[in-house]
């Protein structure tokens, strides 16, 4: 072929890859590439060619995430249960009308702003034009079903009712405005409603939570769509285009896999199968932070971690003598016990051994600087021989018997935790067995009353101490919303006496003494042992960036590629 034909051909082949890249630019790129591909079709054909591949293998490298989470989801309902792990997955298809910043402070979120009218009356203007996944708008109709839905789930061990309780009468002035009555004066409705996810009524209506798992609901507003659910292994998602939001997701798929194993975790990170994973086990802590590749992002979160007793029933079915022969009645029923089980735990040892540092002892319901803090619960002293006294004092000089049930796949090292604590048990005179079980199952024998003693954790979602007292320790009452995870079934009118006229005290320094003194009650009742606040940790490969929480949340939609 001669010359001329050569550079015929090679004119022919540029005006080719022009069209092409025309067509390209229509369908993939993004506006911002338009200068870049102006100049490429300028360029000469080899060097035009190159940065075509380039630019149209880079966006796609770029747009799929993925991110391996410790815990799996146990439904895709956002009103069934209200664990973190189902929250973290939640989060990424539905969205709140307040929300939660990275220090737990509330802000807008699909209400635009809110008035209160009154005492008793809070006014939600919700943002125009707002569109659930299916195309259709959000109105005040969709708010005022999901605000009602929770408290109608049925067989839910968590339920988030106690979110919405306050709410005694609803009205809609107008398609994007919505009226809400207080039974009283409620000045936590604002962090309440960070918690109650808005559906789509016309997608959800007539729906049971397991439909949910199939992708039947699975409508909201939220950055991502839901693709597909895999129970113990995966959520895959797709971005949303006509998300609200002033700023789309970077990433046009995202696979949440669940990885409990934290070993293996760290293993599909160092292979590349993940970009980020969240709770990095503390043994390969130094290790990961060491790793030029990687990147390591820590945050103490609002999680508390303790364990509940089972003083209201006598006797309790995992409470016995050390030969396993049933007692006559329950020695957690006596507070020179409980007392002593308290005074048998190190908890900095725990903090030096088990959690490589990664806690932050206490004997507080939620950590320094958040709301109902009472500094004057000073963290439990470390004293085996006074815990033997104790035990003396009430009857049992040899000890007895219990098992300690704990999640094995939910908090930072659970199961090495009540591992540890069972050995300083021992220390004391108490035999204790430790049985771990996936939070699933644990959630729902829990909520059955099945244990005696248990380790679990809890983080103060309304930025405040109100939610561990209503939750937690609040005598049950569904009507009000107090107990929902009380399953020790704790009661003391004192203490819910000062969290009703907390929770009804405008004045924020009068609700902060009524918030401490409650806690000072609990922790007096030693209604709970209070360990630590978990150090939540967050890992990625070099260039993922990620503003680490306090609520520990996992969100894809916040990591960002440098």
């Amino acid at each position: 072929m001669n010359l001329r034909c050569t550079r015929a051909l090679a004119r022919s082949l540029k005006r080719s890859l022009k069209r092409s890249l025309k067509r390209s630019l229509k369908r993939s790129l993004a506006p911002s590439l338009s200068l870049a591909l102006s100049l490429a079709l300028s360029l000469p054909l080899s060097l035009s060619l190159s940065l075509s591949l380039a630019l149209s293998a880079a966006p796609a490298a770029a747009q799929e995430f993925k991110l391996a989470m410790s815990t799996p989801a146990t439904s895709m309902d956002p009103h069934f249960n209200n664990l973190v792990p189902n929250i973290n997955v939640s989060n990424h298809m539905f969205e709140t009308l307040t929300k939660m910043d990275a220090n737990s402070r509330v802000g807008p979120g699909l209400a635009l702003s809110w008035t209160l009218v009154d005492k008793l009356h809070w006014e939600f203007k919700l943002r125009k034009g707002v569109k659930f996944h299916d195309g259709s708008e959000m109105t005040a109709e969709d708010v005022l079903w999901s605000v009602e839905r929770p408290a109608t789930i049925v067989g839910s061990p968590g339920k988030f009712d106690s979110f919405t309780s306050a709410i005694v009468a609803k009205k809609i002035i107008d398609p994007h405005t919505i009226r809400f009555t207080t039974r009283q004066a409620h000045p936590l409705i604002l962090a309440d409603l960070t918690s109650v996810f808005i559906v789509s009524k016309k997608a959800t209506q007539g729906l049971s939570s397991e439909a949910f798992n199939s992708g039947k609901g699975m409508v909201g507003t939220g950055p991502f769509k839901f693709v597909k659910f895999q129970r113990d292994d995966r959520v895959e998602l797709a971005r949303f285009d006509d998300y609200w939001g002033p700023k789309k997701a970077d990433w046009s798929k995202v696979t949440l896999r669940f990885i409990p194993n934290g070993a293996t975790r760290v293993a599909a990170l160092l292979a590349g199968d993940v970009q980020a994973i969240e709770h990095v086990p503390t043994p390969d802590l130094e290790r990961v932070r060491a790793r030029a590749d990687l990147e390591v992002y820590t945050k103490t979160s609002h999680r508390l971690i303790f364990l509940a007793l089972d003083a209201a029933r006598a006797p309790s079915p995992f409470v016995t003598a050390k030969d396993g022969a049933a007692l006559a009645k329950n020695p957690l029923q006596d507070l020179r016990v409980r007392r002593a089980l308290s005074m048998a735990i190190d908890r900095n040892l725990i903090k030096a051994r088990v959690m490589e540092g990664l806690s932050d002892p206490t004997n507080n319901l939620v950590p320094p600087g958040m709301f109902g803090h009472n500094p004057a619960l000073l963290t439990t002293t470390h004293d085996p021989e006074g815990a033997k006294k104790l035990l003396a004092e009430a009857g049992y000089p040899d000890g007895f018997g219990l098992t300690l049930h704990t999640p094995n796949n939910r908090y930072v090292n659970d199961e090495k935790i009540a591992q540890a604590i069972a050995q300083m048990l021992a220390r004391v005179g108490i035999k204790a067995s430790v049985k771990g079980l996936p939070i699933a199952v644990f959630s729902a024998r829990g909520a059955k009353r099945e244990f005696s003693t248990y380790l679990f954790g809890w983080g103060a979602q309304t930025g405040e101490s109100s939610t561990t007292l209503r939750s937690l320790l609040a005598c049950e009452d569904p009507a009000k919303g107090f107990g929902g995870f009380n399953w020790t079934r704790y009661c003391n009118a004192r203490l819910d006496a000062m969290l009703v006229t907390a929770m009804g005290t405008v004045d924020s320094k009068l609700r902060l003494a009524l918030l401490q003194n409650a806690a000072a009650l609990a922790v007096k009742d030693v209604a709970l042992i209070p360990l630590h606040h978990q150090v939540t940790t967050w890992a990625a490969r070099k260039g993922y960036v990620y503003q680490a929480r306090t609520d520990e949340r996992t969100l894809a939609q916040f990591f960002t590629k440098r």
